[in-house]
């Protein structure tokens, strides 16, 4: 997996509430179990008209940032990982609401995706900024666990302290094991009797 530690990059902003997983990857494109080639079919449904043709001014087309501004209560609906697949697989590194679906939340951090959890009011500031000010650069520092933004101040968020270092160090649950496999040795060479 990636290292996360700083994200700073201009944002693209999609502020609608509710942002539910079928929405995030409609539901008739998980055929395979392989992460790659999500990240084409983000949104689809909101991108493309019915016929194939992309729907003209949507934030995803043409995006420059690695960060996704939504509204409250993003990855809600189904438990489906693939919704963490395709926004990673898109280039998405982190994504702020003001709330996260649980299970969503869970799948981002598994799959090096960063949900940066704000107050509504901060997160009504940061939108307000980002409308009038698309160039605006975020940041996000994963260490001091805050989100900077000009205009719009610092924020602190929480994460768990076992996927913060899994994140910062790039360790998947398994690499977070092996790294620790002398120990590991050691012990159950002493405490097999």
């Amino acid at each position: 997996m990636e290292k996360i530690d700083i994200i700073e990059s201009t944002a693209i902003l999609v502020p609608v509430d509710n942002i539910d997983t079928d929405q995030i990857i409609p539901a008739r494109f998980l055929k395979t179990t392989s992460r790659e080639g999500f990240g084409e079919k983000l949104f689809y449904d909101w991108r493309f008209k019915a016929d194939g043709t992309p729907v003209a001014g949507h934030p995803l087309e043409g995006q420059k940032g690695v960060i996704l501004v939504a509204g409250n209560n993003f990855g809600c609906g189904s438990s489906r990982e693939h919704a963490a697949w395709a926004l990673h697989d898109a280039g998405i590194r982190a994504v702020v609401s003001s709330s996260f679906a649980d299970i969503f939340r869970n799948n981002a951090l598994n799959n090096c995706l960063l949900p940066v959890q704000v107050t509504e009011e901060y997160l009504a500031r940061l939108t307000t900024v980002l409308k009038t000010a698309p160039g605006t650069v975020v940041r996000i520092d994963l260490g001091a666990q805050t989100l900077s933004v000009p205009g719009v101040g610092e924020a602190g968020f929480g994460i768990n302290g076992y996927k913060k270092e899994c994140l910062m160090k790039g360790y998947s649950d398994i690499d977070y094991l092996l790294a620790d496999k002398d120990s590991i040795l050691r012990y159950e060479a002493t405490h097999r009797n």
